[in-house]
């Protein structure tokens, strides 16, 4: 009998979309006083500036990959994340996210390779408002000696695609054919950057993270519109769960919530790159974006 090999057990990261004109100061781009009270949030940020890399035509993101490149302000060196999506079909009508379907997620991804014996790449169900998403995520840190930890910025279009290049992990290097990985970061082009930051403080005794991004306009090149997140993390999907109702409440209750999902990477991929394609034209492949 073969042996067959054991799906990936994942964490979970629980999001909800913040309505900015509810939570940030007026013409302000951080929290008012009434969200950093209710999440204990620090007056200073931690600064994120991060940019994709694709094809002008898509070609990684359409075939479920995300490459990233992130300078984290108080980290040296710049982080890389190569992640792949998978999506989680259905879920039950309250939100809780359906074990079966689930399950399929983690099938999936197992016969592609992604199983309990790939110690490097990490598992996470990134939990919004209406969509549930299966990431496998490859992380690695690249030290530069020009970027400490108080330096932000990210290398241009040729480093970029070296770095990437150079760190390339095989699983997707060789995802369609053997370098296909490698053929399309030579190709590729920045989507990006952008400058976020994140706010880490507590609610009810768990961690939270706040999220403000600010994302080009859809329909002009001048412009930003802030994308607000709120966001915890769970090693429990039962515990995720109830977490995520109370604080789904909580938020409505307050006329914070937005009832969608925030997409942050499919709008970075709309409004970035050398192209402008509107909604989902272009976008392919059996995935879902989340982050």
């Amino acid at each position: 009998m073969a042996n067959v090999k054991s799906t990936m057990v994942p964490d979970f990261e629980v999001k909800f979309l913040l309505d900015a004109t509810q939570v940030l100061g007026p013409a302000s781009s951080k929290p008012n006083e009434i969200l950093r009270a209710a999440f204990k949030l620090p007056e200073k940020p931690i600064r994120m500036d991060v940019h994709f890399l694709d094809t002008p035509s898509r070609e990684i993101y359409n075939a479920g990959w995300s490459p990233r490149i992130r300078k984290i302000e108080g980290e040296s060196g710049y982080e890389l994340t190569y992640k792949k999506r998978y999506p989680i079909i259905d879920h039950q009508a309250d939100g809780a996210i359906d074990t079966g379907d689930l399950l399929t997620a983690l099938t999936v991804a197992r016969d592609d390779g992604f199983d309990t014996t790939e110690t490097k790449y990490d598992a996470q169900v990134e939990w919004g408002f209406q969509k549930q998403t299966l990431s496998i995520s490859r992380k690695k840190k690249v030290k530069k000696e020009t970027v400490g930890k108080k330096e932000m910025g990210l290398p241009g279009e040729e480093e970029s695609r070296k770095l990437l290049g150079d760190e390339i992990p095989g699983k997707f290097d060789d995802w369609s054919f053997e370098k296909w990985g490698t053929s399309l970061l030579s190709q590729a082009v920045i989507y990006g950057p952008i400058s976020a930051e994140r706010y880490e403080g507590r609610w009810e005794g768990i961690e939270v993270d706040v999220e403000i991004w600010p994302i080009r306009n859809k329909d002009t090149d001048t412009g930003t519109e802030n994308i607000v997140e709120i966001s915890f993390k769970s090693d429990n999907g039962n515990h995720a769960g109830g977490i995520q109702k109370v604080l789904g409440e909580y938020l409505t209750e307050k006329r914070w919530l937005v009832p969608s999902d925030s997409l942050k990477t499919q709008l970075i991929m709309d409004r970035y790159g050398p192209q402008e394609l509107d909604g989902d034209e272009g976008v392919t492949g059996n995935y879902t974006d989340m982050a």
